[in-house]
């Protein structure tokens, strides 16, 4: 693996990721000034309706992503491309969920063609073999050919055995997470400590948020909810989640949270406001690691990781525009200040 190239291309890319410092700036700026600054004009054209310029922007900065993935893996060793191409898969996941529904609610399919993302090859569906699958167990039975057999595999055998699109789901998104600790096992010893941080500070934000979530929104006991976890590498590994999942209330749990995460969520009053401070746990370890890091794949993840949050930020903001949303609602989408009021735990994603 070439090492000093991989840092440098990701030093070079760094360079035009969204300050934090800037956020509130981007929140006053008008539509057009939003294209201009990044390049969406043509995005954004009058013949389009709002719905289509939606789509059209946000399906350009997912490609925008996935294309920057692309190149950062060209220098990596297999086991380390495995493993960023993994987290980018995640689009491809989307889309397989869009066309899982279509299938169990029997949707018209250009109703679902017109919610799936146009993906790159490197982590595209073979969605028009999908498509013709008579049923969800036939359209994942022609996924565990390729490199999604282990999640198709997993869907397949829950929905034979529970027939419930939730626990359908729900296995699709531990198993795409579960094959992420899997594939970090893999990588050379060198970047393994950086990459654990990391994708730890990862792994500790969905464990933590799927808990508060099947425990509380969706009332599941604490064995039922312990089943669906995925233990981190980091903080909140298998040992220390029995133990929270056996916790009552949110205040609880978070009082028996190991530093740094209990003082980051200290007084936290719902589930949003948990949610947004560990995606700030987040992407403050993946800026340390940014900054400071010395392995080329851990850089990487940390880029695309601190990449998304951009894209997910920039989205929100011309989004925002587009239905005319308030300015503080857009904050409050864009994470730059906490919401002014408790939302229940229904709200967790």
């Amino acid at each position: 693996m070439h090492e000093p190239y991989l840092n440098t291309r990701v030093s070079a890319m760094a360079e035009h990721l969204v300050d934090p410092d800037e956020v509130m700036t981007l929140c006053g700026l008008s539509l057009p000034e939003l294209a201009q600054r990044f390049g969406l004009e043509g995005l954004l054209e009058d013949s389009l309706d709002r719905r289509a310029k939606s789509r059209s922007v946000k399906q350009a900065l997912i490609n925008t992503l996935l294309d920057e993935l692309r190149i950062l893996i060209r220098p990596m060793a297999a086991a380390e491309a495995g493993l960023i191409l993994a987290w980018g898969r995640k689009y491809a996941l989307f889309n397989l969920k869009t066309l899982l529904r279509g299938k169990l609610y029997e949707l018209d399919q250009a109703e679902i063609r017109a919610n799936l993302f146009e993906l790159p090859a490197h982590v595209r569906l073979p969605q028009q073999d999908l498509f013709q699958a008579e049923g969800v167990l036939e359209l994942l039975r022609k996924l565990e050919q390729g490199p999604y057999s282990l999640i198709a595999k997993q869907a397949r055998e829950v929905f034979e055995q529970k027939r419930d699109p939730f626990a359908l789901e729900a296995a699709i998104d531990q198993r795409y997470y579960s094959e992420m600790a899997r594939r970090l096992q893999q990588v050379h010893e060198s970047s393994q400590p950086e990459l654990k941080q990391l994708l730890g500070a990862v792994l500790d934000r969905v464990a933590l948020m799927w808990l508060l979530r099947f425990r509380f929104s969706y009332a599941l006991s604490p064995s039922e909810t312990f089943y669906q976890l995925v233990p981190s590498v980091r903080l909140l590994h298998r040992d220390r989640l029995l133990t929270l999942v056996n916790l009552d209330s949110l205040e609880e749990i978070i009082a028996a949270l190991p530093e740094p995460l209990k003082s980051a969520l200290a007084g936290s009053q719902s589930a949003i406001e948990v949610q947004q401070r560990l995606g700030g746990y987040v992407t403050q370890e993946a800026r340390r690691l940014l900054a400071r890091g010395h392995s080329g794949v851990a850089r990487s993840l940390a880029y695309l990781i601190l990449r998304e949050h951009g894209v997910l930020m920039l989205f929100a903001l011309v989004q925002g525009q587009l239905l005319g949303l308030p300015r503080d609602l857009v904050e409050i989408a864009v994470e730059a200040h906490p919401p002014d009021c408790a939302l229940p735990l229904q709200s967790a994603a």
